[in-house]
């Protein structure tokens, strides 16, 4: 397009030139038809804006993220000249359009209506625009574009997904850790045992156990054994970008709901804790429990305001995650006074399991992890089956 208006001002010198020093009618018909020519491609332009029409439709505004609903679009010259280039802009990145490239180009002949029906997929949770984003008309010359602007987009509300990991490959003793054993020691009736973790203290270690099943077996005093699993969710928004702050968003709350259906399918009972002004909480007890915590989980707002560290603490200081055999984390960001927090609960005997969701270098971090205090790193784009 800049070469085609290059040539056509070199046109318009050469003709200002000549009539310049030669005159006469061909110079003047010649400078004048050169000089028409953006005049009437501009006032094309403006026809064509005023008569084009675009109508788009989604089969329904609430959707599951990745699933496929019907899409449609249609381009209709309502005008009697032929509309050379009309060019379609789909929002990018965060949805996409089935078997349509991007930036496709159509010439509609007078009265022609061309229709697109294919489907649409939404690859991350939130709320945003999908479908055509923008529509650039062309002149014959193609010297000139203009963007027209569409009536309304169009708005979807996509919910997340629960993704079938088959197994907690970063916890595998989390059955032995969760579930009461039923071996009863004769000589202490009141002791209950679990299968042996590395760091628990030898005294702990019960002998007749052990050597019943002929692996290491560890006692459980009633009374005093810690309660099931405690997760809490960090919702801290870390950009202003859509672009930027959905896909993370999006993989953090399929790390809880992944984890979330792994536990309520084995019937292992969970607390879930995130904030949204206040502290919210989710008590699930088995899988007819967890549609509730789905719920909740779709409709979780992220905020600039909202911090994972504050939120620990608190639940530190009124006691529910000393508490807790196992304590999971999906965080985005780690800092030292988490590392120092997660350490001291290691320390009590607490099993403390970090998933980071990001796509910076971890390296210094993994480098930190221990049997106790485990850090799993997950990519923003990654699948989790295998790993978490």
């Amino acid at each position: 397009m800049k070469r085609r208006k290059m040539v056509l001002f070199l046109l318009w010198l050469l003709s200002l030139l000549a009539i310049s020093f030669y005159g006469g009618a061909v110079s003047y018909g010649f400078f004048f038809g050169i000089s028409l020519i953006p005049v009437v491609s501009l006032m094309y332009l403006l026809v064509v804006h005023e008569r084009f029409h675009i109508y788009q439709e989604v089969g329904c505004r609430e959707v599951l993220c990745g699933q496929e609903m019907p899409y449609f679009f249609v381009l209709q010259n309502g005008d009697h000249c032929a509309f050379a280039s009309v060019s379609v802009r789909l929002f990018p990145e965060l949805s996409y359009v089935e078997q349509i490239p991007d930036d496709m180009e159509f010439e509609l002949l007078p009265g022609e209506r061309y229709t697109f029906e294919t489907n649409l997929v939404c690859r991350y949770r939130g709320e945003y625009e999908v479908g055509v984003k923008e529509v650039t008309i062309t002149d014959f010359f193609r010297i000139f574009r203009l963007k027209y602007k569409l009536p309304s987009t169009i708005k979807a509300i996509v919910l997340p997904r629960v993704r079938p990991i088959g197994n907690v490959n970063s916890i595998p003793e989390v059955v032995s850790l969760v579930q009461r054993d039923a071996w009863f020691s004769e000589s202490q009736p009141d002791v209950t045992v679990r299968d042996y973790i590395p760091g628990d203290a030898i005294k702990q270690i019960h002998w007749k156990a052990t050597a019943r099943e002929q692996k290491l077996k560890t006692r459980n005093r009633i009374g005093e054994e810690k309660r099931g699993i405690t997760i809490f969710l960090d919702t801290r928004r870390e950009s202003e970008e859509p672009y930027k702050y959905l896909p993370l968003e999006n993989q953090m709350l399929e790390v809880v709901l992944a984890l979330g259906m792994f536990f309520a399918e084995h019937q292992m009972p969970y607390s879930m804790y995130w904030q949204q002004n206040d502290i919210r909480e989710s008590h699930v007890q088995g899988i007819e429990h967890f549609g509730a915590l789905y719920q909740q989980m779709a409709k979780v707002l992220f905020d600039k305001d909202n911090n994972s560290l504050e939120l620990m603490e608190t639940l530190a200081a009124q006691g529910i995650i000393a508490d807790t055999k196992i304590v999971i984390g999906v965080v985005h960001e780690i800092d030292d006074k988490m590392l120092e927090q997660t350490e001291a609960l290691a320390a009590q005997g607490v099993m403390v399991v970090l998933y980071f969701v990001t796509e910076k270098d971890a390296e210094s971090l993994l480098r930190q992890s221990s049997e106790r205090r485990r850090i799993v790193v997950v990519p923003i784009e990654a699948e989790l089956e295998g790993l978490i």
